[in-house]
């Protein structure tokens, strides 16, 4: 009997041993391969990437953005891309900003011709010693100076703008190509703002961050104008203006203060307005 008591008092209950990973059950193979890849994803445009007349979007661009940036009405854009909703880019996407047919070389080959500023033509280029020589006739016993070439007959090249000062106040913030894209010209709300040259409004509201109330023209296949800050604005997209007309009203929106933000684009670079503005 005591023998019994001391057997049931020693003796282990059987124990079954399980050791995570040496003696469980084999993974199935599912569980163990690898997810496959999904396959990159083609953004619309990208066998163009990098090719003259092509733009690639960037984090933050919208298609207002990107036709100031070109030198285009965003609605070609759209027009010229097949583009479903407008307000739907996708960065590394890339677009056509050249009109389908057209050279996308020639809007940096286009040669420069004489513009006029208020009767003020700038600096044309001088014609190299080659092209001289060759509009003198060998058998001319005297030299003489070569005529100019007559210029075309209102053929309106895109340099030809003749500018006028979109607003009369004084300028408090001058063009710098790492700050500002434009000039800042100073006025009172409700101040006139008016076009800088005849035009077509290819873009009337606030849909550009940064430029509040904003009108862009048209002038050319070069040139474009934005006015920036207003707060009213008195023209429609696809409304033809006159040099002169008033556009908008100066305000303050998306702005510290009142003022006009104008900017002259060529080709969607901006430049400095005051090199082509008249004096003052």
């Amino acid at each position: 009997m005591v023998a019994a008591c001391q057997t049931a008092r020693v003796g282990r209950a059987p124990v079954e041993e399980r050791q995570v990973g040496r003696n469980s059950a084999p993974a199935s193979p599912a569980s163990t391969a690898p997810t496959p890849a999904e396959p990159a994803k083609v953004l619309p445009g990208a066998e163009n990437a990098g090719k003259p007349g092509y733009f690639t979007v960037r984090p933050g661009d919208t298609l207002i953005r990107v036709g100031l940036e070109t030198g285009q009405n965003w609605k070609d854009l759209v027009k010229w891309n097949n583009l479903e909703n407008p307000n739907v880019l996708e960065v590394g996407q890339v677009l056509r900003v050249v009109q389908p047919g057209a050279d996308p070389n020639a809007l940096t080959t286009r040669p420069v011709t004489t513009a006029k500023v208020e009767g003020r033509p700038l600096d044309a280029p001088k014609p190299t010693p080659a092209a001289s020589a060759a509009s003198v006739p060998a058998v001319v016993p005297a030299p003489a100076p070569a005529p100019a070439p007559a210029p075309a007959a209102s053929t309106g090249g895109d340099d030809d703008v003749n500018w006028l000062w979109p607003a009369n106040g004084a300028v408090v913030a001058r063009f710098d190509e790492s700050r500002s894209k434009g000039l800042g010209i100073a006025g009172k709300a409700g101040d006139p703002v008016l076009a800088a040259a005849d035009g077509k409004v290819v873009y009337a509201g606030s849909g550009l961050r940064g430029y509040g109330n904003l009108v862009i023209l048209k002038h050319n296949n070069t040139y474009l104008t934005a006015y920036a800050h207003n707060q009213a604005l008195l023209v429609k997209e696809e409304q033809t203006v006159k040099r002169g007309q008033k556009i908008a009203e100066m305000g303050a929106t998306d702005s510290d203060r009142v003022k006009l933000h104008f900017e002259i684009r060529k080709q969607g670079k901006p430049v400095d307005p005051e090199k082509l503005l008249p004096s003052r």
